[in-house]
């Protein structure tokens, strides 16, 4: 069983769909800062619980 969670979510500059695992037991409720995998900008997201799955709210770093 994995630990991890595949999901995808839009680049807020770009628009590209950027991949990213979720770790239900840590990553719920985060606010964390990744680069998108196309154009590199920080994008600041968060991680919210909707019933079984996951919400992931991104934002520009700038925001």
């Amino acid at each position: 069983m994995s630990l991890t969670d595949p999901k995808t979510f839009e680049c807020p500059y770009c628009m590209a769909i950027n991949d990213i695992e979720i770790d239900w037991l840590n990553d719920i409720g985060q606010h964390q800062i990744i680069d998108c995998q196309i154009c590199c900008q920080p994008i600041e997201i968060e991680i919210l619980q909707l019933g079984d799955d996951v919400q992931i709210k991104a934002h520009r770093d700038d925001e």
